[in-house]
């Protein structure tokens, strides 16, 4: 067997050991969805963070390195700028009603506030697009196996797959939650190594920059943060930002949060770290292109790293800390499909009267299933970045303006949420599929949330002139 790959399945089979043993404490529909209530700061910024850390933080970011340049940046340190809004204006208030009125998922906020209706719509929504990033966290550890190990692209998806539905399942939030602070330290320790070995191995910085504007293929701009051209710039943030703090996945580990504090401290500090740790993987992209210039593929920019440029002893921590990020990400989003559809969907609908014990043996058997469908899609999508940008146009146009006016707005009703939320979400789907129709400066995410505001607007006046007669 390859090394690394014998050093990858060590650290697979620990993994699934801990959740295994973890599920221990794991009785009650509570302690699987949000932990109980018990997080503190920093078990809350390692889960938090763990889940922003994935496929498109690691290899995609690389990727984007790769071909753009210091501008890369942008892709996660938007999501950086999002956990800013999450850990002061929208996370402390929503974990205050999550509270007082026992929401487990954010389907019972939307319940709450606008009806049953709306609640389906954005779990049938979110049950789909999620698996979406859910398959690009696998395919992105199976572009990274097939560099290091030869394994072959269904091989990397199955054990990534494998490893990530094992530990959930059985542990839930509450002890996934103590797995992901684990992943956090191997992916800290990996990255922060890796990029002064690898820039070292090509010559150090300036040796860096002669190579990539000697060879033609990229300018100057390739070195500036502001490289890739402002309305690129505004489709990142219109994209990424507001992903990061409507996510379901996020907003139901803010739940978990035992205080305003904790959640001030924990996903405060996980924006911090996510602003910092945006330049790393972008780094080891642009090294990357100095060292190789011809990969078939800039996902293979972070591979490429950590099998040429790196002593085989660090390339296996880095090997294990890509794949902590792409199964940690992972298990956010099983949680979030997991606990979804077992509560706004099958308790809503099928069985609302279902006995706890019986909840919690649902929850995990979904998220096997949604493991198993998830491995499926990632073996046919083409990249990460586009099995991600799935995610993050959808959730952004579905769930932005509805959880914000949900939480600040209180006078649009259920029937403006449903028509806004399916419009918004039609549109954007729409545009996104005729790329040669011109929007200007805006992309397709932001004329649905464009969309879903006016439509808001206009039945907030609609109720208004109905009450005042």
């Amino acid at each position: 067997m390859n090394l690394y790959l014998l050093v990858l399945v060590l650290y697979g089979t620990a993994l699934i050991g801990l959740g295994i043993w973890l599920s221990r404490s794991v009785k009650r529909v509570p302690d699987f969805f949000i932990a109980g209530r018990r997080l503190g700061p920093g078990l809350l910024f390692s889960t938090v963070l763990a889940a922003n850390i994935g496929a498109g933080s690691t290899v995609g970011a690389a990727g984007l390195g790769y071909m753009l340049g210091l501008s890369g940046w942008w892709w996660v340190g938007s999501a950086g700028l999002g956990s800013l809004v999450l850990a002061f204006l929208v996370g402390p208030r929503i974990r205050r009603r999550a509270q007082k009125f026992d929401y487990l998922t954010v389907g019972d906020f939307l319940e709450h506030r606008y009806g049953t209706s709306v609640r389906s719509a954005i779990g049938v929504i979110l049950w789909l697009i999620s698996l979406a990033i859910l398959a690009g966290q696998l395919m992105a550890f199976s572009r990274v196996l097939e560099v290091v190990a030869g394994t072959s692209k269904t091989t990397g998806c199955l054990l990534g797959g494998i490893v990530v539905v094992s530990y959930f399942s059985a542990a839930g939030l509450q002890g996934t939650a103590w797995i992901n602070l684990l992943q956090l330290v191997v992916k800290g320790i990996g990255f922060v190594l890796a990029v002064p070995f690898a820039l070292a191995a090509v010559g150090g910085w300036q040796k860096l920059q002669e190579n990539i504007l000697s060879s033609g293929a990229h300018g100057p701009e390739y070195f500036s943060l502001t490289g890739i051209g402002s309305e690129a710039i505004l489709a990142y943030l219109v994209m990424l930002v507001p992903s990061f703090f409507v996510s379901p996945g996020l907003l139901q580990k803010v739940y978990g949060a035992r205080d305003d504090r904790a959640v001030r401290l924990g996903v405060g500090l996980n924006a911090l770290v996510l602003l910092l740790f945006a330049f790393l993987p972008v780094i080891l992209g642009m090294i990357a292109a100095s060292a190789v210039p011809d990969l078939a593929h800039e996902d293979l920019a972070l591979p490429t790293v950590m099998v040429e440029l790196v002593p085989f002893w660090l390339g296996s921590i880095l090997l294990a800390a890509v794949f902590s990020a792409e199964i940690s990400s992972a298990d956010a989003i099983l949680f979030m499909l997991s606990t979804s559809l077992a509560r706004d969907l099958y308790q809503t609908y099928i069985n609302p009267q279902i006995e706890d014990r019986k909840m919690l043996s649902m929850s995990r058997w979904i998220s096997v299933v949604a493991g198993v469908l998830s491995v499926m899609l990632a073996i046919v999508l083409p990249s990460v970045i586009a099995a991600l940008g799935i995610f993050y146009s959808l959730l952004t146009a579905a769930l932005f303006v509805p959880l914000l006016a949900g939480l600040y707005w209180m006078r649009p009703g259920r029937r403006t949420a449903f028509v806004a939320i399916i419009v918004a979400v039609a549109i954007t789907i729409t545009l996104s599929l005729a790329p040669d129709v011109s929007l200007g400066i805006l992309s397709p995410t932001a004329v649905g949330i464009l969309v879903s505001l006016l439509i808001f607007a206009a039945g907030s006046q609609l109720e208004r002139s109905t009450h005042s007669k």
